[in-house]
């Protein structure tokens, strides 16, 4: 999702009127706006990312950064980490929700931890049940594949690192019949776009002249005589 947002421009116009004490400073400043400019521009990012999406997770709201600028290389950086970056472009330039399997897994009947999401380790604790299929059942809307729990009085469950079994009643399905836990299903189409490119551009520009203000007035009061 790569994209420059370049300020040549509105630097050239600020340059205009300059004396030579500021425009000896004027790298010094750009770099100083700059760098100014992308932290700003994360804020927005991790703003707009709590409002457009369902309860992210600390985790996405952590993954975007910033690089600062320097008077030897007049680039501010704002990124994504790679595996927020994953998920997050069908949100930006559209398609379908990138799967972290072969299968969107789809809680249907199970504990969520507080951001909605399958508890880390889920899965693999629900394979080691006794009363645990996994796998496609035929039901009156046809075929189902998913996790499924059996009924029983009891479950045996196996720690997957040491291979130790005990039996367990708490969460055991006595309802009679099979209980659907995880659908497994296609991806879907994001429909939520987060304009990310259209916000940072609006942003830059738009407070461009007064963090160069800041900036310069700066950068003129630590210049040597």
């Amino acid at each position: 999702m790569a994209f420059d947002i370049s300020v040549r421009t509105n630097l050239a116009d600020f340059e205009r009127g300059l004396n030579d004490l500021a425009k000896r400073q004027l790298p010094y400043a750009t770099a100083l706006a700059l760098t100014s400019l992308s932290k700003m521009v994360v804020v927005d990012e991790v703003k707009n990312l709590s409002a457009k999406l369902k309860n992210p997770s600390p985790f996405t709201l952590r993954s975007v950064k910033a690089v600062a600028a320097r008077k030897d290389n007049l680039t501010a950086r704002v990124y994504v980490m790679d595996k927020a970056a994953a998920y997050l472009e069908p949100y930006e330039r559209g398609g379908v929700h990138k799967l972290a399997g072969k299968a969107l897994l789809n809680p249907k009947d199970i504990a969520l931890n507080q951001y909605g999401q399958l508890r880390k380790g889920a899965l693999a604790a629900l394979k080691g049940r006794s009363d645990i299929f996994i796998g496609p059942v035929k039901t009156k809307k046809g075929i189902v594949n998913g996790v499924w729990q059996r009924t029983a009085a009891t479950a045996t469950i196996t720690n997957k690192k040491t291979g130790k079994t005990r039996i367990s009643s708490r969460g055991v399905n006595t309802s009679g019949a099979l209980k659907l836990l995880i659908r497994f299903g296609d991806a879907l189409a994001v429909r939520t776009r987060l304009g990310y490119q259209a916000r940072a551009t609006a942003l830059v520009n738009a407070n461009f002249n007064a963090e160069m203000d800041k900036a310069m007035t700066k950068a003129l009061g630590s210049a040597r005589p």
